[in-house]
């Protein structure tokens, strides 16, 4: 695994672009967000799709998140309502996952049975550099190994995934690191799913 040292609010864009490639290139990378770190590749690698399941013992009834880098983009993979697109530009950019009705443009790999998507849009410069220049959304999941079990020693990260994943954009460890809230809003209604980093009073004002 390559390790590139990245600066918040000043990544650097060649350390972006090495990223870039191997999500390309169908392989798996480490990167930080506004919670803890992810893994993650790109939504049309199959291959790299099914690794992360197998990484992270995932069945497809578990979903994985997707990054995006805008509402609008979101807007391509989960049905988002008038109702819901309030409650988005509200918890946007930030440490939420909000779980919708997926589109056709989810790879049935990822389908779970009821057909829902998790969309992140993290308020992280490093990810949010990464996803713009991929141009399509990225398929994420934390690098926690166990539900609970914070991950946030880069060095560990290291020792932990040096086999799994290409690239490791090490930000060092990421302050107050807590995963995110996670909602639910499918038909109009609003179901906290996990109490994360995210406060709950953004969701429901």
């Amino acid at each position: 695994m390559i390790r590139f040292k990245v600066y918040p609010e000043n990544p650097h864009q060649r350390s972006i672009n090495k990223a870039v490639e191997a999500l390309e290139n169908g392989q798996l990378i480490i990167y930080p967000t506004d919670t803890v770190y992810g893994i993650g590749c790109s939504l049309y690698k199959k291959h790299a799709l099914e690794a992360i399941y197998r990484l992270k013992g995932k069945t497809k009834f578990e979903p994985i998140s997707l990054i995006c880098e805008s509402i609008q983009q979101a807007s391509q993979y989960a049905r988002i309502s008038n109702f819901a697109f309030r409650i988005l530009k509200r918890c946007f950019p930030g440490p939420y996952t909000v779980i919708l009705e997926a589109t056709r443009e989810i790879p049935k790999l990822m389908l779970t049975r009821r057909k829902e998507v998790g969309i992140r849009i993290p308020d992280n410069r490093i990810v949010m550099a990464m996803v713009h220049t991929l141009g399509h959304p990225l398929a994420n999941t934390s690098v926690n190994i166990e539900e609970g079990e914070l991950l946030n020693d880069p060095e560990e990260i290291m020792q932990r995934y040096a086999h799994h994943a290409e690239v490791f954009l090490d930000a060092g460890p990421l302050p107050d690191a807590e995963e995110s809230t996670i909602i639910k809003i499918i038909h109009d209604e609003v179901e906290i799913i996990r109490e994360g980093k995210g406060s709950i009073e953004r969701v429901l004002m």
